[in-house]
């Protein structure tokens, strides 16, 4: 039996700083501020208000994965696995139904985006950035904590309060 392996890259819990600090830009977009508890990282969002309202001070759980199939099956597929797959497991995503019920139901808020940039900066701190479609998120810490985040990946975003 093969053994799985967890599609989340990076799982940890956020308080907020700040939201909007350099003013508001557009109606229903915020740029949220904020610190990790577990792993000391620095997070900067751009969020949907509408869809996820938060508020300075408050905590939330983000995680970042690879893929939202439940058990841990990674996005980095080969052809003949992609293939083998049905098509109900390859439309998890789908808010018909008709998918299997993954990661996504866990959390309140999921976006889907790629790694576009990765920054050393001074010695073991480095920087991702992470494009949704126009909405953009840097995450700064240790590289020890973001050695399964690789540049040019796709990745699910996933937030609950």
């Amino acid at each position: 039996m093969a053994a799985t392996v967890s599609s989340i890259v990076f799982d940890d819990i956020f308080t907020i700083n700040a939201i909007d600090k350099e003013g508001k830009k557009f109606d229903r977009v915020s740029r949220l501020y904020a610190h990790s508890k577990n792993y000391d990282m620095e997070l900067t969002l751009d969020y949907n208000v509408e869809l996820f309202p938060l508020q300075p001070e408050q905590n939330f759980a983000l995680a970042l994965a690879t893929s939202l199939v439940a058990g841990g099956q990674n996005a980095k597929a080969s052809a003949d696995d992609i293939n083998n797959v049905s098509e109900t497991e390859r439309d998890v995503w789908r808010p018909d139904g008709k998918g299997v019920r993954g990661l996504e139901d866990e959390y309140d808020y999921v976006m889907y985006g790629k790694i576009y940039k990765f920054d050393g900066e001074a010695g073991e701190i480095v920087t991702a950035y992470i494009s949704f479609g126009g909405l953009l998120m840097s995450l700064t810490g240790s590289y020890r904590h973001m050695t399964s985040i690789v540049l040019g990946d796709p990745i699910y975003l996933l937030m609950r309060k």
